[in-house]
């Protein structure tokens, strides 16, 4: 028996970019993350929180594990390498992974691609969807903090849902927020470089996606904010880490994407239970519990969680199928024989003795 694995590549992902184009992909991530949040309600997969460890320069770098499960069908799995001094030191991205897709049947490894454009999409597709249950319709000015990967995707996905007509950009790196217009030049809104004061004056919806040092935030303090604006808080993803400050919480609706990863690394750890509004999952299956909150401060505390990453990764496979891509591979030792585990390779002829 032969059990292949599908290996979507960084030649893949860049061929179902050319094949279907950004927007394509980041409509289709969209609508199928939307989907999967409004029936996550009555589903009987499972997403625990993410685990991992600190490692690497002062233990300023992290390793994660991200398990979604869907009993019957199967197990997805990001693992992800968070580590801030990669793009100035190395030219890498903060943020590295792959994720792999399991039989829940037999284990077998079904496909594992890579994570990196796959988690940027998602987390900007993630900040739509609440977006568009929280903001105001009609908001027209969106302010980013921050303007590294993260932030390019954030602002693709909400210009895919919003009518934006300005586009007002920080981030303590000056060269980051200059190149940030460049970067999304696809878009075809115009960016303007901007201070803190001015984002939070002049815009309906702000996300924050900082690498802000444990017990350095926030980096919004919230002292002239519009009384209708949505925050996407992106950035929060350790303990102690946190992108706004507490008073500003207190006076929103905030709605974690997963209340167990929020209550330890996202925004949430600064609030008690009862000041942490519904999950996202729960507002998408109901939208009218969001409407009335529409003209008011409203938060969305993103902390990207494993149902996300299973939603990503359908997507990625269901385009990589239809245009043609990736490579099938014999990754798992299988053998003829499944109680030998030293199969003699298929290429080589045994020895004859006289």
């Amino acid at each position: 028996m032969t059990q292949k694995t599908l290996v979507i590549r960084q030649a893949d992902m860049a061929a179902l970019i050319d094949a279907h184009g950004r927007d394509a992909l980041m409509d289709r991530m969209i609508e199928r993350l939307a989907e999967a949040l409004r029936e996550a309600v009555l589903s009987n997969g499972h997403t625990p929180a993410r685990e991992g460890f600190r490692r690497c320069q002062g233990s300023s770098g992290v390793l994660e594990w991200m398990p979604h499960h869907e009993p019957g069908r199967s197990v997805t799995i990001k693992t992800v390498a968070y580590t801030p001094s990669n793009p100035g030191s190395l030219g890498l991205p903060t943020i590295l992974g792959t994720v792999a897709r399991f039989d829940d049947i037999t284990g077998h490894l079904v496909a594992i691609a890579d994570g990196v454009l796959l988690t940027a999409v998602r987390t900007g597709a993630a900040s739509a969807v609440a977006s568009r249950l929280l903001a105001t319709p009609e908001s027209r000015v969106i302010g980013l903090v921050g303007a590294g990967a993260q932030a390019v995707t954030q602002l693709h996905a909400l210009s895919r849902v919003f009518a934006f007509d300005r586009v007002l950009v920080h981030d303590t790196e000056p060269q980051h927020a200059a190149s940030f217009a460049d970067r999304v030049a696809f878009i075809g809104l115009p960016v303007e470089v901007a201070g803190v004061p001015e984002i939070e004056a002049e815009s309906d919806i702000i996300c924050t996606a900082t690498t802000v040092p444990v017990g350095a935030g926030p980096v919004l303090p919230s002292r002239h904010l519009r009384p209708h604006v949505h925050v996407n808080a992106v950035g929060a993803d350790l303990p102690g880490k946190v992108e706004l400050p507490v008073h500003l919480l207190r006076t929103a609706l905030v709605c974690p994407d997963h209340l167990g990863q929020a209550r330890r690394e996202g925004e949430c750890q600064q609030l008690a239970d009862h000041e942490i509004g519904p999950e996202l999952t729960i507002l998408s299956a109901d939208p009218e519990l969001a409407r009335p909150h529409q003209r008011r401060t409203t938060v969305f505390d993103s902390t990207g969680f494993a149902l996300e990453d299973h939603v990503a990764l359908d997507v990625v496979l269901e385009l990589a199928v239809e245009a043609g891509l990736g490579h099938h591979v014999e990754l798992e030792s299988i053998s003829g024989d499944a109680l030998d585990p030293y199969p003699l390779p298929r290429h080589v002829t045994a020895p004859v003795t006289a």
